[in-house]
């Protein structure tokens, strides 16, 4: 047996507590799901917020991704560069175009180059709110700078959405209680989550073992 890594590409659930301070986890989902450009295998690309705090998390959202400046990406002030070629460019106008179709709000720019950026493979970034997960936008792997907002009732019902997906890559938590996200953390079928962080540093194995004794499971 030999030991491999493999990627084979995602569509990690990102879940925002309700004890969350939005404005860290806001900006931080926002950076999880356009990271280079969007593509990124492990990109936060469905983002699930509790439903009463939904109104908030549109406004921070809205704010965020003005931040988000797309075009040359040597020039200090653009975040979002060109995606790879005309094909990822069309594959990713395809599922904006989809999300429109299927009935989920356009809340962040959608179909189309940014002005000024008619020559190059240019993709405004994009998020949807009132995202099912049956939805296509929710299902597949967009590889692009589109993020799809689900909202969630309550921290079961998070859990089983964030689960309901043919991947199981990445995912991540934020929650002002660090004992609480690591719980929601064991209870998600992903091969890393992440906690209030996109940092890839591992917990120490006495930790995470700690962390599945005190969520009522045994380490692995």
């Amino acid at each position: 047996m030999k030991r491999v890594t493999l990627e084979l590409g995602g569509k990690s659930a990102n879940i925002i507590l309700e004890d969350a301070d939005l404005n860290k986890a806001i900006p931080m989902a926002l950076q999880a799901a356009f990271m280079n450009n969007g593509q990124a295998c492990i990109a936060g690309t469905r983002l699930l917020v509790p439903e009463a705090k939904i109104d908030e998390v549109k406004q921070l959202l809205i704010q965020g991704a003005a931040q988000f400046a797309v075009g040359d990406p040597s020039a200090a002030e653009v975040k979002i560069g060109p995606v790879a070629s005309q094909r990822r460019y069309d594959r990713i106008q395809k599922y904006i175009q989809i999300g429109i179709n299927e009935g989920a709000e356009l809340l962040v720019d959608g179909l189309g180059q940014p002005d000024g950026l008619e020559k190059g493979y240019y993709v405004k970034p994009t998020i949807f709110t009132g995202v099912q997960n049956e939805m296509t936008i929710a299902r597949e792997e967009i590889f692009g700078p589109v993020l799809s907002v689900l909202t969630y009732r309550d921290e079961d019902e998070a859990i089983k959405i964030a689960n309901d997906s043919e991947y199981g890559l990445m995912a991540y938590v934020s929650s002002a209680d660090d004992d609480r996200a690591r719980k929601v953390a064991l209870e998600l079928k992903a091969g890393r989550v992440l906690v209030n962080t996109l940092k890839h540093d591992p917990l120490a194995p006495l930790e995470v073992s700690k962390a599945r004794v005190s969520a009522g499971r045994t380490a692995l």
